[in-house]
C-alpha cells in the first residue's frame, strides 16, 4: 500500500527526530578530553540563565560528573535511537504495515510519561508535545482500522 501524505508526513517527522538526536550525539562526541562542566557553565551564560536557578544548576552538577565514557555511551545510545526513528521513517514512507505498528505503539508509550509530567507543571512545550503524540497515536489507530478493513475486503 503506498504511503498517504499523513504517513509521509509523521515518516519525516521521525526522521527530522533521528536526525537531531544524531547531531546531538555527535556534538557530545565533541566533549570527550574537555572539561564537560565549564562547557555546561558556558552553555548556561550563553543563554542568559540564572545558574542559581534549579534546572540550570542541576545541569552543571550533573555536568560535572559525567567523563569520557559515560559520553562515548551517550553518544552510541543516541545513534541507537537515532537509527530505529531512520528505520520507522523508511517503513512509514514505504507503507509498510510493521511500521504503521511501529509509529503507532511508539507514540502511546510516551503518552503516560508526558501526562506524568503535566502533574509537575503544565507549560506549553509539554502541552504541544503531548497534543502531537495524541494526534499521532489516534491517526495511526486510525490507519490501522482502516487497513485491517482493506484487508478483510480484499479476502472476501
Amino acid at each position: 500500500m503506498p504511503p498517504t501524505k499523513g504517513l509521509s508526513f509523521i515518516a519525516a517527522i521521525e526522521a527530522l527526530k533521528g536526525a537531531l538526536v544524531l547531531l546531538a550525539g555527535c556534538g557530545l562526541l565533541t566533549l570527550i578530553h574537555h572539561d564537560v562542566h565549564a562547557a555546561a557553565e558556558a552553555l548556561v551564560h550563553r543563554f542568559h540563565l540564572n545558574p542559581a536557578h534549579e534546572i540550570p544548576k542541576v545541569f552543571i552538577q550533573a555536568a560535572g560528573t559525567v567523563n569520557d565514557s559515560r559520553i562515548e555511551f551517550l553518544a552510541v545510545c543516541a545513534a541507537a535511537y537515532a537509527t530505529v526513528r531512520f528505520i520507522e521513517a523508511y517503513g512509514l514512507w514505504k507503507g509498510r504495515r510493521w511500521a504503521e505498528w511501529f509509529a503507532a505503539i511508539s507514540s502511546g508509550i510516551y503518552i503516560p510519561l508526558e501526562l506524568s509530567e503535566l502533574t509537575h507543571g503544565i507549560n506549553w512545550p509539554k502541552v504541544t508535545i503531548l497534543v502531537i503524540n495524541v494526534i499521532v497515536l489516534a491517526y495511526m489507530i486510525y490507519v490501522l482500522v482502516q487497513g485491517k478493513k482493506s484487508q478483510q475486503g480484499t479476502n472476501i
